[in-house]
């Protein structure tokens, strides 16, 4: 197998605090750095994964720090897939949880907005949950790279 055909990937679990959000944003960033994303997609990746992380903290382990959040990534090609995953709660109507605005957790202040962001930023999402058994979220964006754009 060549260089051009292997596929990429790395993994990565934490516990579920909520100042490991921003070690996820920076993994991801880091990995995905060598396909050279303009800095549009960069954030577009950050925030996504700030958004799915943030989710299975708060809402799969309901803020308790002994849960433990999954990342893993693979680079095939220009596409970055993506999957999060918690073995928290999960979600009793997944359906209502993807709509703008629905948050389960108003006294905490959370716009509702996640699953929308997440859906609006990457190029394909896949939202998967069972309750008592946890949440996985998929996505997948293809990197337009900046060489490419001034070529």
């Amino acid at each position: 197998m060549t260089q051009e055909q292997a596929k990429n990937f790395m993994s990565v679990q934490f516990a579920a605090l909520s100042e490991n959000e921003s070690f996820a944003r920076v993994v991801v960033a880091s990995f995905v750095s060598r396909l050279d994303p303009t800095l549009d997609e960069l954030n577009d990746l950050k925030t996504v994964v700030s958004e799915a992380v943030t989710n299975c903290i708060i809402h799969g382990y309901d803020s308790d720090p002994s849960g433990i959040v999954y990342i893993s990534a693979t680079i095939d090609g220009e596409t970055v897939h993506l999957m999060i995953e918690d073995k928290g709660k999960g979600i009793d109507d997944l359906e209502l949880a993807q709509q703008p605005l629905y948050t389960s957790k108003p006294e905490l202040e959370r716009s509702g907005m996640g699953f929308t962001i997440m859906e609006n930023f990457m190029d394909e999402l896949e939202v998967t949950s069972e309750p008592g058994r946890g949440t996985s979220i998929r996505m997948k964006k293809t990197i337009v790279s900046k060489k490419a754009l001034y070529n």
